[in-house]
């Protein structure tokens, strides 16, 4: 069996700082974790990729293509469907390894994740090739303070979760840059209950919210009836932080529990030994 963190979410969320962080901290604790990088957009990242879909195809290369002419989000669309039409490609670089750990650092594109049908496609291609798959959805906690962008949040990881269709695990990254005053905001909405959102956003008075109210509330009932939705905090800074989620994820997928176990030898006691 093969291990595998899908790491999504929308530009400036913090994945490939995020994949750099679970290597470092897999690697203290002697551990194994690679990454795969399908971003064909990246310019650097603080880790040595496994992988590197550059090699294959870049952004640049469809953009500057004088028949192809597409600009950076189609250019995205039509670098991983390459990558779909080379599996052969990554299969080989990948090879085949039992216990793999990977992480596959994918591109800041969020409608590749909520709609369109290209990542899904390459969940099936590792699920074939053997691998245990966690969507980790990565949004940035600066952006989630107030009620509406958590609501807008929360409505963008419940549409990966439905089109994915994978076990799902959604982070809160940069929690190392919030304020006390956001932090305290923040603890409200881990787990998202909709009238707190709801009651937020009336009291802010805001002419939009005046405008909309019916179709806020309508969101908010969608969250309820569909109650997945739970956001975990990441604080690169924290190594406990980072343990919790690298915990949470490996329970999902199972990791290690395929592993022998290890038996311990212990002498006979002597039967001459007299036991009161």
């Amino acid at each position: 069996m093969r291990y595998a963190q899908l790491v999504v979410g929308p530009a400036g969320s913090g994945k490939s700082t995020y994949c750099s962080t679970i290597v470092k901290h897999a690697s203290d604790a002697k551990r194994i974790v690679e990454v795969v990088n399908l971003d064909p957009a990246a310019e650097h990242f603080d880790y040595e990729p496994l992988v590197d879909i550059r090699e294959l195809i870049h952004l640049d290369d469809a953009m500057e293509d004088e028949e192809l002419k597409f600009g950076p989000n189609g250019g995205l669309v039509f670098c991983i469907e390459t990558l779909l039409e080379n599996s052969d490609w990554l299969e080989e670089q990948l090879g085949d390894v039992d216990d793999d750990y990977i992480l596959f650092d994918c591109p800041g594109q969020i409608e590749l994740y909520t709609h369109l049908s290209v990542m899904r496609k390459i969940v099936e291609l590792l699920e074939n090739w053997n691998f245990r798959i966690c969507v980790v959805f990565l949004i940035d906690s600066q952006f989630m303070v107030d009620g509406a962008k958590f609501l807008s949040g929360t409505m963008a990881a419940l549409s990966v979760m439905v089109n994915l269709e994978l076990p799902h695990v959604n982070v809160l990254t940069k929690m190392d840059l919030l304020t006390k005053t956001a932090r305290k905001q923040l603890d409200n909405y881990l787990e998202p209950d909709p009238h707190i959102l709801l009651a937020d956003m009336r009291n802010a008075h805001s002419k939009w919210h005046e405008k909309y109210a019916k179709l806020t509330e309508a969101i908010g009932e969608v969250i309820e009836n569909f109650s997945l939705v739970r956001f975990y905090p990441l604080n690169i800074k924290d190594e406990e932080s980072i343990e919790n989620i690298l915990i949470t994820i490996d329970n999902i997928i199972q990791y290690g529990e395929d592993a022998d176990v290890k038996i311990r030898d212990f002498d006979e006691e002597d039967d001459n030994v007299n036991c009161d």
